[in-house]
């Protein structure tokens, strides 16, 4: 018992580790939409397609990763998402050097296929490592390391790409031709020293993991379920998966736009271009302390349902409180979003994967591809505010997202499901 107990602490270790991958790379986005828009001289609606880019690869790879999975395992896995990434990482200097925003936008989903290798391998091992009445507390934990590590990543990348950039952003507007140009791409070439210490720091992760020997994980129930409960039902038999996968795109696409257009956004309120891009800080400081919570209370003293309903809740207050006020308190309010979707994550995949038996894996892979809505709202959001020219108003997306997670928490995630 000692013994599978030290197994399992050293394998969430390691795991720990790859969240913090996640959340570093994932949230460095925050700092490259305000930086590429102005780097590469981009309306709204042609920045957001950092994120269409980078989440769009999940839905393109979540299925194709459980079969690399099946092929490689566990371990060898993640290491190739890792090196996946790096490679994603290293596009970055071509497309610095030639200010070429395609390039950055392959880069970017090379990203994203790599780490929806690692989440499709990931997360459900953290889901199957307890009793499922627990994961909630399990994931919350992991989402500590992801947003310490988005905290770490908006502040170190603002610092080294946004130095002296209101200034910069004057001269810029001053100057035409050649030496316009030339400017940019002085600009521009500032990501290039990051992004190549960040690919070595993937690669030496990756061979951690390979020598680390991670143990392959399988769920116990699963023989027993698919004996008796499951026999001869398919995947679409399941009507509380497919609405958690519905629910899991609603709420990646509010989390994505509530950190993602903060920046442009309290551009729009007056605050400074060099400061801007560091408010995502705070977002994840509210996610974390959300996270806390989480550990603290789910499920000791409240379930993930009832959980999930109250941050879908606040969600919803909060983002009517934002599209009612303007400036500084707006701010605070996009900011507070965040806290409300602390325990969302957390809540909707177990809810969603519970009692699935062999059907799992390709349920993991579908939650995995909801991470798509990472790359449709936040682009729907900036092709309306480029409509209208205001980021102000279509914050207005957020609430049918809420209402219907809201749904999933009270009586979606029962559909269909044999307790």
């Amino acid at each position: 018992m000692a013994e599978r107990k030290k197994s399992l602490v050293f394998s969430l270790s390691i795991i720990g580790v790859l969240y913090f991958i996640f959340g570093f790379i994932t949230w460095l986005n925050s700092v490259l939409i305000p930086f590429l828009r102005e780097a590469c001289e981009l309306s709204d609606s042609q920045a957001y397609l950092v994120t269409f880019a980078f989440y769009i690869s999940y839905f393109v790879m979540a299925l194709p990763s459980s079969w690399v999975l099946k092929k490689t395992g566990f371990a060898k896995g993640m290491a190739l998402g890792l090196i996946v990434m790096a490679t994603g990482s290293l596009v970055f200097i071509p497309a610095a050097n030639g200010r070429n925003y395609i390039l950055f936008l392959i880069g970017l989903f090379l990203q994203g296929t790599g780490l929806a290798l690692l989440q499709t391998a990931v997360n459900p091992y953290v889901t199957i490592l307890g009793p499922i009445e627990s994961a909630a507390k399990r994931m919350s934990i992991m989402g500590l390391f992801n947003k310490i590590a988005g905290m770490v990543g908006i502040f170190w990348l603002s610092k080294v790409l946004f130095a002296d950039m209101t200034s910069l952003s004057e001269k810029i507007q001053t100057l035409t031709g050649d030496a316009r140009i030339l400017e940019l791409n002085l600009l521009t070439q500032r990501i290039i020293t990051p992004y190549i210490g960040i690919s070595i720091g993937l690669v030496l992760l990756a061979s951690m993991v390979l020598l680390a020997k991670l143990p392959e994980v399988t769920n116990d129930g699963d023989e027993e379920l698919d004996k008796n409960t499951h026999k001869g039902r398919s995947i679409f038999s399941f009507p509380y998966l497919w609405l958690g996968v519905i629910s899991l795109f609603l709420y990646v696409g509010a989390e994505v736009i509530a950190i993602d257009t903060l920046g442009l956004y309290a551009q729009s309120q007056g605050i400074a271009k060099d400061i801007a891009p560091m408010l995502g800080t705070f977002s994840l400081i509210a996610l974390t302390f959300g996270y806390i919570l989480g550990i603290i209370f789910v499920p000791k003293f409240i379930s993930q349902s009832k959980a999930l309903t109250i941050c879908s809740g606040l969600g919803l207050v909060f983002s009517i409180a934002a599209i009612s006020t303007q400036g500084i308190v707006s701010i605070v309010f996009i900011i507070l979003l965040s806290f409300s979707h602390a325990l969302m994550w957390p809540g909707i995949w177990p809810l969603a994967i519970d009692k699935l038996g062999k059907h799992t894996p390709v349920a993991s892979a579908l939650l995995i591809m909801a991470i798509s809505g990472g790359a449709v709202m936040p682009l729907i959001y900036g092709a309306w505010a480029t409509a209208i020219n205001d980021r102000h108003l279509p914050y207005l997306i957020l609430i049918p997202c809420y209402l219907f997670i809201a749904f999933y928490s009270i009586r979606g995630h029962k559909i269909g499901k044999k307790i």
